[in-house]
């Protein structure tokens, strides 16, 4: 069995104990990702400047493991302001046109009260 851990390079995955995405035979799973701009450490306002750096950050993970965001089978959309979803709605459906994942979106708090939504990923890689 194949195991890669990959980092973003945020302080948080040493100071919790995670990987950004852990890559076993083909599944890459993804942990929740925030909207930080993880070379600045800095947070945009909005909601959808959020979810497009947390897409980002995903991507970045992918492509280490070799794969793309077209390759995710399941999404979860984490807020603590369930309203603000639909602001996303055009960066998420951008990002997953080609792939389609399931998705769940869960109205629940974050770790601080800056972030407003957090994406957690699953992709199979098969090429």
């Amino acid at each position: 069995m194949d195991r890669k851990h990959i980092t973003s390079g945020s302080p948080f995955e040493a100071q919790i104990g995670y990987s950004r995405a852990v890559a076993v035979d083909g599944w890459v799973f993804v942990s929740g990702t925030t909207g930080y701009d993880y070379a600045t450490m800095e947070m945009p306002a909005d909601v959808a400047q959020q979810a497009a750096n947390a897409l980002a950050t995903i991507g970045k993970a992918l492509a280490e493991a070799g794969g793309s965001l077209d390759d995710v089978v399941q999404v979860k959309y984490i807020l603590p302001d369930g309203n603000d979803f639909e602001a996303c709605w055009p960066v998420l459906s951008k990002a997953f046109a080609t792939a389609r994942p399931a998705a769940t979106m869960i109205e629940a708090r974050l770790m601080n009260p800056e972030m407003k939504i957090e994406i957690e990923a699953v992709a199979r890689i098969s090429r």
